[in-house]
């Protein structure tokens, strides 16, 4: 708790270290002030076949974000902001909601900014009975000190990793050294759960899957991040490769993103994980490629249901 507060009160939770007192209500980079802010609570069916399984995954959006990705398909409430606050009691109370629908894990989706309040929500609600598995789905663009509030509290790690050329980090999403940032926060979330647990359905209980967009114009860079996960992590590790790139938000400011990913483009990516001796990878569909995916952020499970 203490840790919590002091994350807070001279705000590291982030790498951005704003250094604001969100105890105080201030905001730094990403917007987010003291309570947890959340714009849907879903079942959600379109995520990797071992998150969302038959019966979806118990998703928690959460408002805001630490970073500013000109092609963001959330920008509703990562840059707008929308979504309502809610107290840590009504967390703890929507992680153990979604329990009770009998949805495969609670997936925590942009929680950076929230993490010391998540971490208490967590405890929790595991004390009040909360055996679900939880899954951190984030840009990765972490903080080790942040990570570290939720050693033991999180199941599976679904981290991206978008860049491996800071120079387009910087330009698509105003994220100074992104690939440093990323690869010292994932190598933290594999110490935190090193062993990757799948039960008898095929569904993750445990462990790390790295997700990663390949962008058009940029499939060169997705090889380098291909070899980082390749030598660091080794080639059994789980890798999903999205296929669904579709213009949004501001990409077209940019002609590089003002366009669908192609599917030599994509092939070329697929190829080349299988050619470096990666094993364990999920591929999409190029009809995956459209904003009909997109959530629709409606305040639907946040606030509590009055029978």
């Amino acid at each position: 708790m203490e840790q919590s507060q002091s994350l807070l009160s001279h705000c590291t939770v982030c790498p951005r270290h704003c250094h604001i007192d969100r105890t105080d209500n201030q905001t730094g980079f990403c917007h987010a002030s003291l309570l947890p802010k959340i714009a849907l609570v879903s079942a959600h069916f379109w995520e990797e076949p071992p998150i969302s399984g038959t019966k979806g995954s118990g998703t928690v959006f959460f408002s805001y974000c630490n970073l500013r990705c000109i092609f963001c398909q959330n920008h509703e409430i990562s840059e707008n902001g929308f979504g309502k606050e809610v107290t840590i009691e009504r967390l703890v109370e929507i992680f153990l909601e979604q329990q009770a629908q009998g949805l495969h894990n609670i997936n925590l989706v942009s929680p950076t900014q929230f993490i010391p309040q998540i971490a208490i929500a967590l405890r929790i609600a595991k004390q009040n009975g909360l055996t679900t598995p939880v899954v951190y789905n984030s840009n990765g663009y972490e903080s080790l000190e942040g990570l570290c509030l939720l050693d033991g509290l999180i199941d599976v790690y679904l981290p991206d990793f978008k860049y491996w050329d800071d120079k387009i980090a910087q330009e698509y999403s105003s994220a100074p050294h992104y690939s440093t940032i990323a690869s010292k926060a994932i190598l933290e979330m594999r110490r935190q759960v090193p062993l990757d647990i799948f039960d008898e359905k095929g569904l993750m209980q445990k462990g790390l899957m790295v997700r990663h967009l390949v962008l058009p114009s940029h499939y060169r860079d997705s090889f380098k991040i291909l070899d980082w996960i390749k030598d660091t992590l080794g080639g059994d590790t789980y890798v999903s490769l999205l296929n669904q790139y579709t213009p949004m938000h501001r990409a077209n400011t940019t002609k590089a993103l003002s366009r669908k990913l192609t599917t030599f483009e994509y092939d070329k990516v697929t190829e080349y994980f299988l050619n470096i001796g990666l094993k364990n990878g999920f591929m999409q569909k190029k009809s995956a490629a459209t904003s009909d995916y997109t959530p629709i952020f409606n305040l639907e499970g946040v606030e509590k249901r009055i029978h």
